[in-house]
Order: structure tokens, then C-alpha cells, then sequence
């Protein structure tokens, strides 16, 4: 959570009320809010309306301005429409105490767990971390260089802030469609073997939709796999398996931020929302330790100079220059079991029988890989013809900014 400077925390004690000394228990949060950020700066989501989220943080400013009955009125709403909200009902109850008597911690329930409390508190400081950090406008995740005419949404997650983003892809604009706390692994991330409790980070796709009725409560509202490990996770040696975006069981509105053994969770009506807009096999799922924003006009630059070696490779390939074509393919190269060796032998093999080659590529993909500089996976449909053959296919590749500034093939297989 941000630091709050130490003068808004001294402007908070000297109030006399028990309730200004409550705002402090709560790493004076709600009296930051009050001057870097309120609900009606996030992110527009036609999604999940109304937003809990943004009711709770905004029942906190009023408390800030000593605005106690506004307070106490948009919480009872709150915890009216949505009881299975605890940590909203937590505040309310803290609120309640607070104008009888005074108070001096988070969470005065007699009978409650103090690590159950602890687990609020995270979830408190997870939820109002986000609404004040918010990114600039329209700036967009580091990693998506470049969605698909086909890609009509992409998620993604960041493990360090609690949070899933929902971005739609539109007339060729990329924009933030909705925004979602979630919970993630036990032990943050990332994720390197089976049983580890971390989520994965890497670049993934949805593989499949299990609904409600096939699974146990646990699960809630449903769940989406994703296809970890992947070729490069496996090719590093990662293990584990059954990873999954999923709901919460019905009695619960959400789990704490680092409850889960790797997979990502998100309040039920919130997977509801979302549940419609996800495409198997092609609503890609990036997840990053902590995501990094950036500009439109810094993610068209990055991306320039690898349309520039992706249409090189084509037209080498194209080319039957055979030496050229090998010169975009990694010494670090590797597919399944061959390496750069075995692949392009095999390539020399089949090129030296083709008296004319062509390759098309369409629907071209580009995601940065969030855990490794300089790594994109790149997604496209390939129409091939020779003399011989003529196939299409969906493939995927791994390009990487080597040492010497070129852009490398370090991976090809299909997708």
C-alpha cells in the first residue's frame, strides 16, 4: 500500500473523535482518498454496476469529513444489498462502535479470529491501493503490444495489487472494459513447480469452460483453464497444473488476497459478468507479478521494430535463400525436442525439394511476455503454399531482443 505522507496522518489525530482515531487505525487510507482519489476516477466499467467496491471507499471519504451519518447511510445500503460483503460489514460495525466508544484497532467484532482479521485488513488495503493508483488515461498494459482483429477481449492480471483487467478490442482500439479484485496464490508469484502455492506469470490462453453445475461449491460461479505450463514454461522446467480463473463458494462475496494455490479468483458476480465476454482458445490471459502502464505511442514503437524482423523472416523464408531464413532463428532456439540444429536441418531438408514458397500471415498477435525483457509471443494464422503442399494453420512463436539488438526467433510451434 502507498505510504501516506505524515502530514495527512498528524491531521487526522488531532481530532478529538474516536472515529477520526479510526480512520488512523486504518493506515489513514481513507483520509489519502479524500485528496488522491475518489470512485468517480476509476475506470468506466459497464460490467459489474453497481460497484460495491467503489460505495465502500466512498462511505470511507465521507468518514474522512466527518460525515458520519453519509457514511453510516451508504454502508447499511451496502451491506443490505450485499451481506456476504465482510469486510464491508466489518467498517460498518467498526463505525457503529465508534460513535458509542472509542476504539483503537481494525476489526472490534469480540468473537472474531485475529487472523481473520488480518485477512480483511489485507483485503482493505488491496482494494483502496487500487483506487488510489490509478493508471493515466489510456494508458494500457506493457504487454499488450498488439491484440488480434480475432482477440475481441484480453485479461489481465496483477498478482501484487489483487487485481483483474478486463480490456475489450474495438475498430482497432484497445481500452479497459472493466476492472475486478481478485485472489491469488498463497505465495504470490511466480509460479515454478507443483504444490508451490504461486500463480503462474507468463503469457496464457483460455483453454476451456467448466460451468457451476460440474464443479463443487468451492468454485462458485465457474471456472476457466488456461493452458499452464505452456511450451516455454515447460521447456524451463516448470511443473503443476490446473490453474484456473474461478468464482468463490456461494456463502463468501470474496477471499482474502493470497488464498489460493495458484489459481485466480474473483467474487462471483464479477466472473458472471465476465463469464460471457471469454473466447476458449483465444481470449489470451496475461499475468504479471506487477503490471506495468504505459503510453499508446510508446507500445506502437516497441512493437515496430518487430513487425519489421517478423515481415524480414517472411520474405527470407519466401526468399529459398536458405542462409538468410536461418539467420532469425536463435542460437538459444528450441521446439519440443529439437534444437536450433535438428530444426533447421530439417527445414534445409524440406526447402531444398520446394521450387517456390509463400507464406501469409494474418490475425497477427503480440504480447510481451511480462516475466522475461524483451520476449513476445507472437499468435498468427500462416497460409502455406509450394509446388507440393499448401497447408494453413494457427501457430505461435517466441521472439526475442538478443544481445545485439535483432529480434530472434526462440520458439515455433503451433498454437
Amino acid at each position: 500500500m502507498r505510504e501516506v505522507p505524515v502530514r495527512v496522518e498528524r491531521s487526522v489525530a488531532r481530532g478529538s473523535s474516536s472515529v477520526s482515531h479510526w480512520v488512523l487505525v486504518l493506515c489513514c487510507v481513507a483520509a489519502s482518498l479524500a485528496t488522491q482519489a475518489s470512485p468517480g476516477t476509476r475506470p468506466a466499467s459497464a460490467l459489474a454496476q453497481p460497484d460495491d467496491e467503489a460505495v465502500l471507499v466512498e462511505a470511507l471519504n465521507h468518514v474522512h469529513r466527518q460525515r458520519l451519518d453519509a457514511a453510516l447511510a451508504r454502508l447499511a445500503g451496502l451491506v443490505a444489498k450485499n451481506p456476504k460483503f465482510r469486510l464491508a460489514q466489518l467498517v460498518y460495525a467498526d463505525l457503529l462502535l465508534a460513535k458509542a466508544q472509542p476504539i483503537d484497532r481494525f476489526g472490534n467484532l469480540p468473537d472474531a479470529r485475529r487472523d481473520e482479521i488480518a485477512d480483511l485488513q489485507e483485503e482493505a488495503r488491496s482494494r483502496f491501493d487500487h483506487h488510489l493508483s490509478q493508471p493515466p488515461k489510456d494508458y494500457l498494459p506493457k504487454s499488450l503490444l498488439h491484440l488480434s482483429p480475432s482477440q475481441r477481449r484480453a485479461v489481465v492480471v496483477d498478482v501484487e495489487r489483487s487485481r483483474l483487467y478486463l480490456f475489450e478490442h474495438r475498430d482497432g482500439w484497445v481500452r479497459m472494459a472493466a476492472d475486478y479484485y481478485a485472489s491469488t496464490g498463497k505465495n504470490g508469484a511466480v509460479k515454478l513447480k507443483e504444490g508451490d502455492r504461486k500463480t503462474p506469470v507468463g503469457v496464457y490462453f483460455v483453454s476451456g469452460h467448466i460451468p457451476d453445475e460440474k464443479l463443487p461449491d468451492f468454485y462458485g460461479a465457474g471456472a476457466f483453464p488456461i493452458d499452464y505450463p505452456n511450451a516455454w514454461d515447460q521447456r524451463q522446467g516448470k511443473t503443476g497444473h490446473g490453474i484456473w480463473l474461478h468464482g468463490v463458494p456461494p456463502d463468501t462475496y470474496s477471499r482474502p488476497p493470497r488464498t489460493s494455490d495458484g489459481c485466480v479468483a474473483l467474487a462471483n458476480a464479477d466472473f458472471e459478468a465476465m463469464a460471457p465476454l471469454i473466447e476458449v482458445g483465444r481470449t489470451p490471459v496475461v499475468i504479471a507479478r506487477r503490471v506495468e502502464w504505459v503510453s499508446p505511442e510508446v507500445l506502437a514503437e516497441r512493437q515496430d521494430g518487430l513487425r519489421r524482423a517478423i515481415e524480414s523472416w517472411r520474405r527470407d523464408w519466401e526468399s529459398l535463400d536458405f542462409e538468410r531464413y536461418a539467420s532469425h532463428y536463435s542460437r538459444a532456439f528450441r521446439s519440443g525436442e529439437r534444437d536450433r540444429r535438428a530444426w533447421l536441418g530439417h527445414k534445409r531438408e524440406i526447402n531444398a525439394r520446394k521450387h517456390f514458397i509463400e507464406v501469409q500471415i494474418d490475425d497477427l498477435s503480440l504480447l510481451g511476455h511480462p516475466g522475461e525483457a524483451g520476449l513476445v509471443v507472437v499468435s498468427y494464422d500462416q497460409d502455406y503454399r509450394s509446388d507440393n503442399f499448401h497447408g494453413h494453420l494457427r501457430k505461435r512463436q517466441y521472439w526475442r531482443l538478443e544481445a545485439d539488438g535483432v529480434w530472434r526467433i526462440v520458439y515455433e510451434g503451433s498454437a
